[in-house]
């Protein structure tokens, strides 16, 4: 068979179920021979399901699919030491650690187990993109407020900058500020839909009002774009979706330009690099004004296919999509994308069972 249908759950309870609907997973061919010669695994989120998946490759070389229960999970940072992940959900922000030591395998042989060690209880701030800061502190998009921020003792947030054209902090969602690139624990660039300064006007402006902005100096570097997500900066170039019209490429910050590499059959949002590889999470479009009249429309049509839910492999020097992971049933929308390094059979623990009681780790 040309494609792998993933069955198999690490949990040892049935696929994902609601309300009748199952979960299904299909990768290309070589998706998983591609996963083990890279020596990295996979994470994402659906903030429409409230789960995080964990994509890897058991020890015997077949596919492992994995998932746990965060409500309305979306963001997604990974330290840099590949030990920690910040998980971004409804009105709390999660850091999970991997308790087990590097190259060693639980009972089940998996090579991680990410736990939750602390959480931060924000308040529904519509958190998208997070990452660790310089100082190991979750930074974050802080949609609703349209600015960027930390977490804060005492208090829900604490704002780190906001766009110069959003005239101060308010509950409104004026632009929809979304993505962020770091840099060495720093935000360096962020996008939004909008360069709007009212409340939920960036809704206005979602098939060309999509923006870059150069943090450091507040200044927009690039405009016209449709919904863009996940700027990423890898390999010298900062890249990023342009989701409303399908499109994954890189910023031409000398020209002001928008290059695209590839097209890609679904809305895209969250990406994450692997060995010369763009993983780029796929949703179906909303069938509402958020996501309809997008020029992705008339793109899919004009290439006679339909829009899916799962993961692109894009080649980023030939375009090519080299491996796919197609996502059925009651997942319908994706919002990050995380990679792995090192790690190949992951799991996680999560509050919906007893589990996070009985798994303790000590530091001696």
């Amino acid at each position: 068979m040309d494609d792998k249908p993933l069955i198999d759950s690490a949990e040892q309870t049935s696929p994902v179920d609601h309300a009748g609907e199952a979960f299904s997973l299909v990768t290309s061919r070589h998706f998983p021979e591609w996963l083990a010669s890279v020596k990295y695994s996979l994470a994402f989120t659906t903030y429409q399901a409230g789960k995080v998946f964990f994509l890897g490759v058991k020890p015997d070389g077949k596919s492992s699919v994995f998932e746990r229960t965060f409500a309305r999970c979306m963001g997604m940072g990974v330290s840099g030491n590949g030990r920690s992940i910040l998980l971004a959900s409804e009105y709390q922000v999660h850091r999970l650690d991997n308790i087990l030591p590097d190259g060693a395998r639980n009972a089940d042989g998996m090579d991680a187990a990410f736990a939750p060690h602390q959480s931060w209880v924000t308040g529904d701030l519509d958190i998208h993109d997070i990452g660790f800061g310089k100082d190991g502190q979750p930074i974050f998009i802080n949609t609703l407020f349209n600015c960027i921020a930390t977490v804060s003792e005492g208090y829900s947030f604490k704002p780190l900058w906001k766009p110069p054209f959003i005239s101060r902090y308010a509950a409104e969602d004026r632009c929809h500020l979304n993505g962020m690139a770091l840099e060495d624990g720093a935000p360096r660039f962020v996008t939004a839909v909008s360069r709007s300064d009212t409340a939920d006007g960036w809704r206005d402006r979602r098939v060309d009002g999509g923006i870059v902005i150069d943090v450091a100096s507040g200044e927009i570097v690039l405009g016209g774009l449709s919904m863009p997500h996940s700027p990423r900066l890898y390999g010298g170039k900062l890249w990023l979706l342009n989701s409303g019209t399908g499109e994954f490429g890189f910023v031409d910050q000398t020209a002001g330009s928008f290059v695209p590499v590839a097209f890609v059959p679904g809305f895209a949002r969250g990406m994450a690099f692997v060995a010369g590889h763009a993983v780029i999470g796929l949703s179906l479009p909303r069938d509402n004004r958020t996501f309809s009249g997008l020029p992705l429309e008339s793109a899919l049509a004009q290439r006679d296919t339909e829009a899916r839910c799962g993961l692109a492999v894009i080649n980023l020097e030939s375009g090519d999509m080299t491996g796919w992971v197609r996502v059925g049933g009651v997942v319908r929308e994706l919002y990050d994308v995380a990679a792995l390094a090192g790690l190949q059979y992951p799991s996680a623990i999560g509050f919906k069972s007893n589990e996070v009681k009985h798994v303790l780790s000590i530091d001696y």
